[in-house]
């Protein structure tokens, strides 16, 4: 294998102003690393060296061939001065304990339990508001994304947390530097502005989430949902204190990762789809005939197959995990170059998404790309990631993510603003930086008629509607 010093990049030097251009735009610099130097780029971050890689076969070698070798990045290392040893945060053997434990929550016949939910909640949103309204489309849909997860995953109603959670959420995302900064479990510990308030943060989540724990333990139910298999296991295995401390860092990842993601992607759906109202037409005519006028079911996922295009094809330009970093526990091969122990290597889906090489006209939304049977399944997209920390909740989000954008669009034809504009903010997720401000306005059916309660039961097939994948 060819050393390191031969793997392309920028000229080594101390690694500070690659660090600072990274921290300081991301996307912007990464894009500029692989433009220039191509499918593995080397480089410094401060005293460690880094690895870009930049093709699918080199992807699929780091996340699982590697796999045994690596550790979660020093992003996920330091995250857990607020995560704990989460999901997101755990290495193993806890990471492969906990994931077999909370699998059944993810189920397929679990999800499907859950689909009513999901169209009911989404529905009751679409209610609150009046026709013509101006609305933020990221605070509804991080509301809706919170109640259905609290109530699918926790079977507890948390609206009336909502609110401090989606604060709780945004403030963590702009102390996001802070947290990941070395020592900050420690660092939390002093006088300092910034680490005052990240500790209120912390401290904002463990109320919240401390408090569904103890509603749960003085009024158990059927033992049936995933806060209840939680505690159930770890008050088994030994240790209260230990036990509950564990329930809440699995609690709290999953509050976090699974509802923030699924937020960030609707809402970019839904901003793609107010840019091309043609395509919302065409979800329009396929809610139609599949389900006519009835609440959409578990059952009608299978065969909404372009309202699920739409959803994969905005996931592809908007990733909400747009990178995944891990750090090597000895050294290994990327792809003809041997990348040192302590390594960080990094692999984008924002980049790899809007590759020319594997996707055509790459910047363009195009949802049609994705039909037919196994179109998602091309090597260069992976927005819940590959090998064994591919996203335990796929399912879940992709059933949540269509059924509830169908929902909303029978409901709502959502108008963008002349002011409105979608800046990313890479943070742990890809989220829109600035409030989307959008108008709602009651939906039109692809016929050009007022999507009321009295709407006709006549179904017909319109040209338009594609067959199922």
């Amino acid at each position: 294998m060819k050393s390191l010093q031969q793997a392309p990049g920028p000229r080594l030097g101390l690694g500070i102003g690659e660090a600072i251009a990274f921290r300081r735009s991301p996307l912007t610099y990464l894009q500029g690393l692989a433009a220039s130097y191509g499918d593995v780029v080397h480089f410094r971050l401060g005293w460690r060296h880094a690895f870009l890689l930049n093709h699918p076969d080199l992807v699929q070698e780091f996340l699982v061939v590697h796999a045994s070798k690596q550790v979660r990045g020093p992003v996920m290392q330091r995250g857990r001065a607020v995560m704990g040893d989460g999901l997101l945060t755990s290495e193993e053997p806890l990471h492969a304990t906990q994931r077999r434990l909370i699998q059944p929550a993810f189920h397929r016949e679990r999800i499907a339990h859950h689909a009513q939910v999901m169209g009911e909640y989404a529905s009751k949103a679409c209610s609150g508001r009046r026709d013509g309204e101006t609305i933020d489309l990221r605070k509804e849909m991080m509301r809706l994304t919170l109640d259905i997860l609290g109530k699918t995953l926790f079977n507890q109603r948390i609206e009336e947390d909502a609110g401090e959670i989606a604060d709780a959420v945004t403030e963590l995302m702009s102390l996001v530097d802070l947290v990941f900064v070395p020592f900050a479990q420690h660092l939390m510990r002093l006088p300092l502005p910034g680490m005052r308030r990240l500790k209120r943060v912390s401290e904002r989540f463990d109320r919240l989430i401390y408090g569904l724990i103890e509603d749960r333990m003085c009024s158990p139910t059927d033992g049936n949902d995933l806060l209840s298999m939680l505690i159930q296991h770890q008050l088994i295995e030994g240790n209260r204190e230990q036990a509950i401390r564990q329930v809440r860092d699995e609690c709290l990842t999953i509050l976090l990762a699974g509802h923030e993601t699924i937020a960030n992607a609707l809402t970019c759906t839904l901003f793609l789809l107010a840019q091309h109202p043609e395509q919302a037409n065409k979800i329009r005519a396929e809610l139609d005939w599949v389900a006519g006028v009835r609440d959409l079911q578990a059952a009608d996922y299978e065969h909404l197959a372009f309202t699920r295009c739409v959803f994969l094809e905005s996931m592809r330009l908007y990733p909400p995990v747009w990178i995944l970093g891990r750090a090597l526990k000895q050294s290994c091969s990327v792809g003809p170059y041997t990348a040192p122990r302590n390594s960080i290597l990094f692999a984008s889906q924002y980049l790899l998404h809007r590759d020319a090489r594997f996707f055509a006209e790459p910047d363009s939304f195009h949802p049609d790309r994705f039909l037919g049977k196994g179109k998602e399944r091309q090597p260069a997209y992976f927005p819940f990631g590959i090998g064994p920390r591919r996203c335990i909740g796929e399912g879940f989000a992709l059933m949540e993510g269509v059924l509830a954008l169908g929902t909303i669009l029978r409901r709502w034809d959502v108008e963008l603003l002349p002011e409105t504009r979608l800046v990313l903010d890479p943070k742990i997720t890809l989220r829109p930086k600035y409030p989307v401000l959008v108008r709602v306005k009651a939906a039109q059916r692809f016929d050009g008629t007022k999507n009321t309660e009295q709407r006709t039961k006549e179904r017909c097939v319109p040209a338009s509607v594609p067959s199922c994948a």
